[in-house]
């Protein structure tokens, strides 16, 4: 197997691994947990996947786009792990005081999130940093820790446990692959200098870029479902929502590509030919969507029901509009990854112009074919921004072989834009 294909394994076994924690913990506290308990536990949770976005966004992402020598790569890894600690500590700590307002169970978990914060988002981080390092098979060990000691200790909870309990147990949980995570990286960044975590805050810092790009991302999914809600039904919402749960693993597949893509693409030489890998890994995921398809459209009722019960009926008629929405989601998703390379900074655009297009060709599909019209506006809007994406990968490709020398300097000095180099550190690499 060569470096690539298992460093690609790793990372996408990683992400698979951390998807499958968090779905498995949910599952736990849903068993163990009373009706109350597990409606607050949600709500808690559902803050702590923001949270987690908006850091994997702001730290991790960027630092995947991180250039330069061994000891400068070093140093931002140790500022971003920095950073987030301190940063998770301190946002802790003003959710735990903010719940002071709030009644009862929900106000517990909160507040029990605020304490654990700074364990489970640190520890994601360091997979980034592992992955920036080129040793994803570390973030593999990792999280294959944080899920052999947080679902049984979760397991082990009396029933009928308190949401505030449950949350606590959860972080905790994860302090072993946090404490693994941090001797690893210690070694491997061992003689760093130059710690300066509060690098991540100056203005030139491309993940306020990103944390943007996750934001608007967000508010369009949830505008959606809104709008949904305000001009059609909620059986319309339980579809939607059911045909995209059926796309799950893809989800995985996109998320290690966005979080992971970069230091993997970068092992091609040349531009053109990191555009050639990412044009087949679109290709690939988008033939994975189709073939998902047909096999959820061929999947018996009685399968499907047990899948999704009753929603199964209205969800199967989706399944074609889903699959199209999900296989241009899969050639936008690699697009966009090689726009990060190539310029980081010009994805933002995109995402804003078709974040708010998709949402308008969702209300428009509604009017025009109900839920079936909905899913296939979203297919469009996909469709739309993966056609958007590579025409602008095309257009910067361009540019690289009208004058080569210009364009990797821009690209470097976007990608050093990421932790934020000083003009002094930027020269040095």
């Amino acid at each position: 197997m060569s470096r690539f294909t298992s460093a690609a394994t790793a990372s996408i076994a990683d992400q698979g691994v951390a998807a499958f924690t968090n779905i498995a913990v949910v599952v736990c506290v849903a068993r163990l947990a009373t009706v109350d308990a597990f409606a607050a536990f949600a709500i808690v949770y559902t803050v702590f996947t923001v949270l987690l976005g908006l850091g994997s966004a702001y730290v991790g992402q960027a630092l995947t786009l991180r250039r330069g020598g061994d000891a400068e790569l070093h140093r931002h890894c140790r500022d971003s792990a920095a950073f987030t600690l301190a940063a998770s500590a301190a946002i802790g700590a003003l959710l735990a005081a903010a719940t002071v307002a709030l009644p009862g169970r929900t106000a517990a978990g909160l507040a029990a999130l605020g304490a654990v914060l700074p364990v489970v988002l640190t520890q994601d981080v360091l997979r980034y940093a592992f992955a920036a390092l080129r040793r994803p098979h570390l973030a593999l060990l990792s999280d294959l820790l944080r899920c052999a000691v947080v679902l049984p200790l979760l397991l082990a909870q009396p029933q009928g446990s308190g949401a505030g309990r449950m949350v606590l147990v959860w972080g905790v949980g994860a302090l072993p692959a946090l404490a693994l995570s941090a001797l690893l990286l210690a070694r491997l960044t061992r003689g760093s200098r130059g710690f300066r975590p509060a690098a991540l805050l100056e203005r030139r810092h491309l993940g306020r870029r990103f944390a943007i790009e996750f934001g608007v991302g967000n508010a369009g999914t949830q505008a959606a479902v809104i709008g949904l809600g305000l001009f059609g039904s909620a059986v319309a919402v339980g579809a939607l929502r059911g045909a995209t749960t059926l796309f799950g693993p893809l989800n995985v597949l996109f998320n290690a590509a966005t979080g992971f893509g970069p230091p993997l693409l970068r092992r091609w030489p040349g531009a053109h030919a990191q555009a050639r890998a990412a044009v087949g890994a679109g290709g690939a995921l988008a033939a994975l969507a189709v073939a998902l398809t047909a096999a959820l459209a061929l999947l018996p009722d009685g399968a499907g029901r047990a899948l999704l019960g009753d929603t199964w009926h209205v969800a199967v008629d989706l399944l074609p509009a889903t699959g199209t929405q999900y296989a241009a989601m899969a050639l936008g998703t690699c697009g966009l990854l090689m726009l990060r390379v190539l310029v980081p900074r010009a994805t933002l655009p995109i995402q804003l112009v078709f974040s708010a297009f998709a949402v308008c060709c969702l209300i428009a599909g509604y009017a025009v074919g109900g839920v079936t019209g909905a899913a296939w506006g979203l297919a469009a809007g996909s469709a739309a921004k993966a056609a958007a994406v590579w025409l602008r990968v095309a257009l910067e490709l361009r540019t690289v072989v009208g004058r080569p020398g210009h364009e990797r300097a821009r690209a470097a000095e976007d990608a050093d834009a990421a932790t934020d180099e000083s003009p002094r550190d930027s020269r040095s690499q």
